[in-house]
């Protein structure tokens, strides 16, 4: 309860100094799960980077990642979750990003930063006081063969701005009164706006309250930061239209987020590729490229290892042991802003364009063609190759 009545005032007070305005940063959006905000740079160049709040903060920093690809904000958002004890709260998180954003991009650091150690009735009470001193400017100039109504005047609207700054305290302290339930009612609105299924939401529940106990029992798996991202992207697939229209289906591995299953059930319908799913499905009774998708700790900052486990697959930039030949999923080509759906979206893209085949018979078909140590090991090998030459673009019309 005092740790989230401690964020919703810290957002206040990054919302008062950080307005949508701000010359430059600028909070767009905030809530008790996430925020949003925005980095002006030279040239009026903007950085979006995005902040999740997880169960255990303020015991853990909140976890960071940006869409650009500045490798300066890169390693300033890596940096972020690095942090201990009072760093990790959300105003010296701030604190320290604007300041080390403007270090790399040389440029001041807003004077507005010094107003972060000041309470919000000290902030509302400066904004009040701006605004009567501006109207008292512009009142003396009309009358200003009056000074003594003048004076009164001031004095008014002095008592009137602290009625003011006492009146929207009481407003700040009535909004937090009722926690829980304007949590819950946030809660329902965000389930019911989701359009998730009732298994998917049983399914993103379990899954975190596995977390909690594991950071009780001290046997959490993997970072906080790539859990953290990890729940968005599978509550993100679950929203999709691609995962809804069956598209794509995930199964998680013994409910593990590190590692998937996933199911691609529908692909180009004139391609090559699809006539043949729907022959093994004569054949095997199965309709669907079965791909395993794999994250380390270190995720988004690396990108997944994805591999085909089924069927045997001839073309389609698939190599040998199932890899997939793709520069996405290099950490030279990588980016943290992909997100999981794009890229399945992306693999069945590239077998189709890549004139993919299943091998149905043949010696190219034994058992054990396709493993995990087979596809690291090709996968490798290829990085080693296009990093010494370079990757091929194919021509436009090929896609």
């Amino acid at each position: 309860m005092a740790c989230l009545n401690s964020l919703k005032q810290d957002i206040k007070k990054l919302e008062l100094i950080f307005p949508k305005n701000h010359e430059r940063f600028q909070l767009v959006t905030a809530t008790v799960d996430e925020l949003t905000c925005k980095f002006i740079g030279r040239n009026g160049k903007k950085y979006e980077i995005h902040a999740n709040f997880t169960e255990t903060y303020p015991e853990v920093p909140p976890v960071w990642f940006s869409e650009g690809e500045d490798i300066h904000l890169s390693n300033i958002v890596q940096c972020l979750s690095n942090t201990s004890g009072a760093d990790n709260y959300i105003i010296q998180q701030v604190r320290i990003l604007v300041k080390e954003l403007c270090k790399a991009h040389n440029l001041p650091i807003p004077a507005d930063i010094e107003k972060l150690d000041e309470p919000i009735p000290n902030l509302l009470s400066k904004n009040g006081a701006l605004q009567c001193s501006n109207s008292r400017s512009s009142f003396a100039n009309e009358n200003s063969g009056d000074s003594g109504y003048v004076n009164d005047n001031d004095d008014n609207q002095t008592i009137e701005m602290r009625n003011s700054d006492e009146d929207e305290d009481s407003d700040m302290e009535d909004e937090d009164m009722p926690i829980e339930m304007e949590e819950e009612m946030l809660s329902h609105d965000k389930n019911k706006d989701d359009g998730l299924s009732t298994e998917h939401t049983a399914t993103l529940e379990r899954l975190k309250q596995s977390q909690r106990e594991g950071y009780l029992r001290g046997s959490v798996c993997g970072s906080v930061q790539a859990t953290d991202r990890l729940m968005k992207e599978l509550r993100e697939v679950y929203r999709s239209d691609s995962f809804k229209r069956g598209v794509f289906d995930v199964e998680l591995i013994n409910d593990s987020l590190y590692e998937w299953n996933v199911k691609l059930l529908l692909v180009d319908p004139d391609s090559p590729l699809h006539n043949d799913l729907m022959l093994l499905k004569e054949k095997e009774g199965k309709d669907y490229i079965l791909m395993n998708i794999l994250f380390k700790e270190n995720y988004p900052f690396e990108p997944p290892f994805i591999r085909v486990v089924h069927p045997i697959i001839s073309g389609g930039y698939v190599l040998g042991g199932g890899a997939i030949c793709m520069e996405l999923l290099t950490k030279q080509g990588w980016s943290s802003a992909y997100t999981v759906e794009a890229i399945i979206l992306q693999i069945s893209a590239t077998l189709v364009k890549g004139k993919a085949r299943i091998q149905f018979n043949g010696s190219k078909v034994r058992e054990g063609q396709y493993s995990l140590a087979r596809a690291q090991q090709s996968f490798k090998s290829l990085v080693q190759i296009h990093e010494k030459n370079g990757w091929f673009t194919p021509p436009k019309e090929d896609g």
